[in-house]
């Protein structure tokens, strides 16, 4: 195992937030490293293809504008930015290092200042059916088209809530995809409702009715107010079941329909990703939007570590946000640093925060369109496997509330949910959301994670 030294800003995370981070440092600077644990920088939304390729017909001109800007900040600055990919942090191991892993085995990553910029993973929402192959998040689909340059399916429909719908079922459209139908599952009238918000971003609002006259062009429905019912199919998926959801989102069973399918995409949202940061010892608090995510200063700075946590893994705003988050971080600790004085920290983050007010404003509209509703959780039959790693089904999760079980840890001890090697990415958000339906709100807990965040290859080991 190697151990390095070095005074250099470490950032975990080469996304939108990180990189953005890393450029305004380096500004001022100030040296930094970033860690990332894909083969390029840009994360989920901005990486783009891991292979050589001489156009990208399935993506829209905004998002081909953005990927280009985000490699133009990182290369205009490179000389300032180590970057390692394809290494995963481990956790914590001792006072300020961080144990990593790679393909050359295990190291140590000291730092005198650290910046988390972790993201987001997908909520996870069972259903019956839900772990056939064919059945795929929204970002893992986006992952194929964008990174792999693969189709996910041939024939293909999205179900779930938000504009990630949209913006997905165009870019599968152009790839060859047919997408027999997207499924919102909150209403028009409720989108409408938000028009004032959606007016704080103009170009981004004119981009997604673009993205609907598009998929209208291309007589692709889009129904406001149904989600999925079920997947259906032996040793792949061949077909959903699809019904109108009422205010609740309670499937309207009566009123369910079969559509023929090879693959398709969930996407009701996402939860922070904030495992490195627990294991940090930051405080957190519970947020029904994002989960657990740290308690920060306007700064993005949290005060029982020191530690800044930007992007979406302290709250999901989407890139945009993420960008602005992570200069103001960068900002903030070029003036600790004593780069830059008060007067000029003031000047450069005023713009920012004000860009970031905005950006808010349209997002929490979106937000309160794509509120998730308790009728999602009674898509999960008794029977149904809530949890992958354990093979836990709904109806032992019933059993245990029975039986008076009043917290997450009691609940994970009864039933084994969370203990599998994803410890509870996958399961945990389903969970809370159970206890909380079941009348469960206080002091309820959080699944922790444990050390190593990631499984260690016996080959690595001395």
């Amino acid at each position: 195992m190697t151990s390095q030294t070095h005074d250099k800003v470490v950032i975990v995370g080469g996304g939108p937030a990180g990189t953005a981070a890393a450029a305004e440092l380096a500004r001022h600077g100030l040296k930094s490293v970033i860690i990332d644990e894909a083969p390029k920088l840009g994360g989920v939304i901005y990486r783009g293809p891991l292979r050589q390729t001489d156009s990208l017909p399935h993506l829209d001109d905004n998002l081909k504008r953005a990927m280009t800007a985000l490699q133009t900040r990182y290369q205009a600055h490179s000389d300032s930015i180590e970057v390692k990919t394809q290494t995963r942090v481990l956790g914590p191991e001792g006072s300020n290092q961080l144990l990593l892993s790679d393909n050359s085995g295990l190291s140590r990553q000291p730092y005198g200042h650290l910046i988390l910029a972790t993201g987001c993973h997908e909520r996870s929402v069972p259903f019956p059916g839900w772990q056939l192959p064919g059945v795929m998040l929204l970002g893992g689909v986006q992952l194929q088209l964008k990174s792999g340059l693969v189709r996910p399916g041939q024939r293909m429909a999205l179900v779930g809530t938000g504009p990630l719908l949209p913006l997905v079922a165009c870019q599968l459209h152009k790839a060859g995809v047919d997408v027999v139908g997207v499924y919102e599952a909150s209403p028009f009238a409720k989108l409408a409702k938000e028009a004032v918000a959606l007016l704080n971003k103009p170009k981004l609002t004119l981009s997604g009715m673009s993205m609907m006259s598009y998929l209208k062009k291309h007589k692709i429905p889009f129904k406001y107010g149904w989600g999925i019912v079920s997947a259906q199919g032996k040793e792949q998926l061949n077909s959903i079941q699809v019904a109108p959801y009422d205010s609740q989102w309670r499937a309207q069973r009566d009123l369910a329909q079969q559509v023929d399918v090879d693959a398709i995409g969930v996407g009701y949202g996402f939860v922070a990703r904030t495992q490195l940061a627990m294991l940090l010892g930051l405080d957190h608090h519970y947020s029904k939007v994002s989960g657990y995510v740290p308690v920060l200063d306007e700064w993005h700075q949290s005060q029982n570590h020191e530690a800044f946590v930007v992007g979406d893994s302290n709250g999901l705003l989407g890139a945009d946000a993420a960008i602005c988050e992570g200069q103001l971080a960068a900002l903030r600790l070029a003036w600790q640093c004593g780069k830059i004085t008060e007067s000029q920290l003031s000047a450069r983050s005023t713009k920012v925060k004000n860009k970031l007010a905005r950006i808010k404003k349209f997002r929490f509209g979106f937000d309160r369109f794509s509120d998730r509703q308790s009728g999602l959780l009674s898509l999960a039959q008794p029977e149904t496997v809530v949890c992958r790693c354990e093979q836990v089904r709904r109806e032992q999760l019933d059993k245990a509330i029975a039986q008076g079980v009043k917290d997450i840890t009691s609940l994970k001890m009864r039933t084994r949910i969370g203990m599998g090697d994803c410890q509870g990415k996958t399961c945990s958000s389903y969970a809370l959301d159970y206890l909380h339906q079941a009348g469960l709100t206080e002091n309820i807990g959080v699944i922790k994670p444990r050390f190593p965040l990631d499984p260690i290859p016996f080959t690595l080991m001395e």
